[in-house]
């Protein structure tokens, strides 16, 4: 029997917190009384994690790995699980527990009602320090008023998707993802559920400052322009300025003062000038890089393991 429920978390490293994420996502899905799925895509774990998985799905057919040929990372991890789900409404929610698996039965309450993507809004975030809670409230802000799409505050990836808009998304292969903002671009019928988020339930965070800065780039890079605009802002300041400066100049020479003499001035515009064209061409490189990438054609994960390679 086809799942009416699919539930897809990726895994990377996470082996202290997948048999209580079973059980929790197994009360939770039993008590609605549907048949359903829960897709656990191994992100190229080197903690025993990848067994583990394979020990679930022999317990309980419900269970479908897919196995990673090494690590791709969060986003086309989830995007697997997107593509190997089955399930008319497929919730995309964290291994880590800090999204409550028993906020599923809410999402798809309002998935009953006729909404077909329901995300997640954190009220509250437990056991994280001022800096992440900080540069998270940033994020979302920046996000929110740079790029082309309206992607709600304080919302991550822990959502539902109604099999229409799956499809839909299934057929953006981009490889530079961000799937939050991914599931508004495409519209239809969407809401909100407010959920407190939980403290890491085990194990160490997989998103440090590095690959924040990554995931913000992605997001910024591949729904706003702005990065764009702001080099060309600065072109014109720096022209401005530069415009500005040459009558100042020059009557200061005619007045025979001797406060812009000798090459320190000539060196700071020389270098004003290079820093602002070397920031351009970086924010050019940024989009020209990914346009590179998509060109190549490459997969966007390579998959070891997966339902179906053995007839299922």
């Amino acid at each position: 029997m086809e799942p009416i429920f699919s539930v897809v978390a990726p895994i990377f490293n996470e082996i202290g917190n997948l048999p209580e994420l079973y059980r929790r996502v197994k009360e939770t899905l039993d008590a609605l009384g549907e048949p359903w799925e829960l897709v656990l895509v191994d992100d190229g774990s080197t903690d025993g994690s990848t067994d583990a998985i394979r020990e679930l799905a022999a317990q309980d057919k419900r269970v479908r790995p897919v196995i990673f040929a090494r690590n791709f990372g969060h986003q086309l991890a989830v995007t697997a699980g997107l593509d190997y789900s089955r399930g008319q409404a497929v919730t995309i929610i964290d291994s880590d527990l800090q999204d409550p698996p028993e906020v599923v039965a809410d999402l798809i309450a309002k998935w009953r009602e006729g909404y077909e993507v329901v995300y997640a809004v954190r009220s509250e975030r437990e056991g994280e320090t001022w800096f992440k809670l900080f540069t998270a409230s940033l994020f979302y802000r920046l996000i929110y008023r740079i790029t082309d799409v309206n992607i709600p505050m304080d919302t991550g990836d822990f959502r539902l998707l109604d099999r229409k808009v799956v499809n839909v998304m299934n057929q953006m292969r981009e490889r530079h993802r961000f799937l939050r903002g991914m599931s508004v671009w495409v519209g239809f019928k969407q809401t909100g559920v407010e959920y407190r988020r939980a403290a890491r339930f085990s194990g160490e965070t997989k998103y440090p400052l590095k690959k924040m800065l990554k995931f913000a780039t992605d997001a910024i890079t591949s729904f706003s322009h702005f990065p764009l605009q702001l080099a060309m802002y600065l072109g014109f300041i720096s022209a401005g300025l530069s415009i500005l400066a040459i009558p100042v100049v020059a009557i200061v020479r005619i007045s025979g003062g001797h406060e812009l003499t000798g090459q320190a001035t000539t060196l700071i515009a020389v270098l004003f000038l290079g820093g602002v064209q070397l920031i351009c061409t970086g924010i050019l490189g940024e989009y020209v890089g990914r346009l590179y990438d998509q060109a190549k054609g490459r997969p966007l994960y390579i998959v070891r393991d997966a339902p179906g390679d053995d007839g299922e």
